[in-house]
């Protein structure tokens, strides 16, 4: 795929400048500072996260969850900004303050993760089993559908793998919850939130920045992107079912799938790559269609990645049933197929032309 660049008739045909991302980082240490507050006003304390609604994650009030959500979105862009345009800013401060984003973020997304593997890998279950207590979840697999066992051997192990992953996944939510707790009450958060206040109001531009030219950072950006793109396997990933994916199945080896890797890799890039377009365009970026979907694609990839993963750690478990390990090791093949799935979306996406909006 030939690389992409700003066109002529782009309204970035003009200079956007250091000023730019100075007042986009105010802008996102300020949503950061206004998300914490709300998650103050409204967390549960030390209280374990409820199990009513599966799926709610951080402490299971939805008003708490939206302020981590919140606290994450302005972090992640916070940092992405700081990678893309790092030579215009100070670099011990930005190179100090990346990880602990990064940090944060990753500490803050977990509970939700679990949450959202579990409710996935037990719809999955039912639509498998054809339990009627869950609606059928489409495959999206264009051009075929996801294996189909023989379902009555399926339903015998179906509830107690649910019931498996139940609990292991709960009590990851359960430990990641504590965790997350834990973090916001530490030294080292509070450190960050200090430094972000100060970043609401002081960005540290190295000397010249403000009338620096953003750009080429922006369009390096874009270029490492398309270049990832380009190293992926899409030939294979231009079949809607690749049975190679599946080879790694239950085995012993606990590493990640090989084939994943670089895939989350681009929906990294893709990501910073969508922040860099923020920070040039303001509050009137226009929407990219073809960005949307291919990033809708690669978060289907690393959910479906990550359910399948869980599904073969339970089948590692010791001393259940044959039954259960059946109905887990044909959840993780269920999985592994809807990777394929998103894979070929993505390709099906990416190819086309960029639609953009305002």
């Amino acid at each position: 795929m030939a690389k992409q660049h700003l066109e002529p008739t782009d309204p970035l045909a003009q200079p956007v400048t250091g000023e730019a991302l100075a007042g986009h980082l105010r802008c996102q240490a300020t949503e950061f500072l206004r998300a914490l507050r709300r998650h103050r006003e409204t967390g549960t304390g030390g209280s374990a996260p409820a199990r009513a609604r599966p799926g709610a994650g951080d402490g299971g009030t939805p008003e708490s969850a939206g302020a981590a959500r919140a606290l994450r979105r302005s972090a992640r862009r916070i940092s992405g900004s700081l990678h893309t345009y790092r030579p215009l800013l100070d670099t011990d401060w930005s190179e100090g303050m990346r990880p602990e984003l990064a940090w944060l973020s990753g500490t803050l997304a977990l509970e939700h993760a679990f949450a959202a593997r579990l409710e996935r890998l037990l719809a999955a279950l039912h639509r498998l089993s054809g339990s009627a207590a869950l609606p059928a979840q489409p495959s999206g697999t264009p051009g075929g559908a996801p294996p189909v066992p023989e379902r009555g051997n399926l339903t015998v192990g179906a509830a107690k793998a649910g019931a498996l992953l139940d609990r292991q996944l709960t009590l990851a939510r359960t430990r990641a919850h504590s965790t997350a707790l834990q973090a916001l009450g530490s030294s080292r958060f509070h450190a960050v939130a200090d430094k972000v206040a100060v970043l609401a109001s002081e960005v540290p531009l190295v000397p010249g920045a403000a009338g620096t030219d953003l750009r080429p950072l922006a369009v390096a950006a874009q270029e490492r992107l398309a270049d990832a793109v380009v190293a992926l396997p899409l030939v294979t990933a231009g079949s809607p079912y690749n049975a190679e994916a599946l080879v790694h199945g239950l085995s012993p080896d606990l590493s990640p799938h090989p084939q994943d890797g670089p895939w989350h890799q681009v929906r990294l890039l893709l990501r910073l790559h969508r922040y860099a377009r923020e920070v040039l365009y303001g509050q009137n970026a226009p929407v990219d269609v073809r960005l949307l979907t291919a990033g809708q694609a690669l978060n289907r990839h690393r959910d479906a990645a990550e359910a399948a993963a869980a599904a073969a750690q339970a089948a590692r478990t010791p001393r259940i049933a044959p039954a259960t390990a059946y109905a887990l090791g044909v959840l993780h093949a269920d999985q592994r197929h809807e990777v394929e799935a998103a894979r070929f979306a993505f390709q099906q996406s990416w190819q086309k032309q960029t639609v953009a909006a305002p």
